[in-house]
């Protein structure tokens, strides 16, 4: 379904509300979803971030699976309110879920355009009568039609860029600081060859696009600790991934309610987060 405030159009998806597309008048800012590269445009990231070790965890001594990133993507959301800039879309646990989640959440997303920006607004509900872990993750590819090489990325503030490393889809002890000049992080896909970059220690909470020197867009994840940015090679797109939890490190106990970054919502209880997507151009 399609929103617009005259300025900017945005497309959601219900499978996943899932935004396929963000556009102005004379460009477009999602990545299309070639399948070649990566077919997906920007998944949502719920109830975990990341892989788990083994796909599977503990819960109350039960073995559980689930793949990575979640199953928020794969289900579809129901529409709760409609305008013409903003539209609300929620998934409730069902009989699908509780196989590979047992409790009783409520994820609800609300896109709204506003003059050159949309905003996403994430809330979790606990719905069910015990504590609820989770995470929740956004994982929007952004077009890069031109060279690849010309793009580069701002941080928001000036600090030392040290990412964690995967190993089989895992976090390992092992880092890389990458360099940057005053913030600024040229985009080159040797950067990318052993997967996502991940910072789990990042100080900045915005990150911007720039074209050539020109800045594209900005990204601001204000509750978000964590971040991923990737990409394929010579794919025309770069990720960045406002993260709340990521992988499991390969010597986890693998129960849930110890994993690293997950956050826990009381019965009754909610939580709230955002990101927003400015155009700069």
């Amino acid at each position: 379904m399609e929103i617009s405030n005259g300025t900017l159009t945005a497309t959601i998806d219900p499978k996943g509300a899932e935004l396929k597309s963000l556009k102005d008048r004379s460009r477009e800012f999602i990545w299309e979803g070639d399948p070649k590269y990566w077919a997906k445009h920007s998944p949502v990231l719920f109830p975990i971030v990341g892989t788990l070790r083994n796909n599977t965890y503990l819960y109350e001594g039960k073995v559980h699976a689930m793949s990575r990133h979640g199953f928020a993507r794969d289900n579809t959301f129901h529409i709760k309110d409609q305008t013409e800039d903003s539209v609300t879309m929620v998934l409730e646990a069902n009989h699908d879920t509780k196989r590979m989640y047992p409790f009783d959440f409520e994820l609800q997303l609300k896109y709204t355009l506003n003059e050159n920006s949309l905003t996403i607004d994430y809330t979790v509900f606990n719905r069910g009568d015990k504590k609820m872990p989770f995470a929740l993750g956004a994982h929007p590819a952004f077009a890069l039609p031109n060279k690849f090489s010309s793009y580069s990325l701002k941080f928001e503030k000036v600090e030392e860029l040290v990412s964690t490393q995967l190993e089989s889809d895992l976090l390992s002890a092992k880092t890389t600081t990458l360099e940057a000049n005053e913030g600024i992080l040229p985009l080159d896909y040797k950067l990318f060859e052993n997967d996502a970059l991940i910072f789990t220690n990042l100080q900045s909470r915005a990150v911007d696009i720039l074209e050539g020197d020109n800045p594209l867009l900005r990204v601001s994840f204000e509750k978000f600790p964590h971040l991923g940015i990737w990409t394929k090679d010579k794919a025309a797109f770069v990720c960045i991934e406002p993260w709340q939890g990521h992988s499991d490190k390969a010597d986890c106990s693998g129960n849930i309610t110890e994993k690293e970054g997950m956050l826990t919502l009381n019965s009754g209880e909610q939580y709230e987060a955002g990101l927003t997507i400015q155009i700069l151009r």
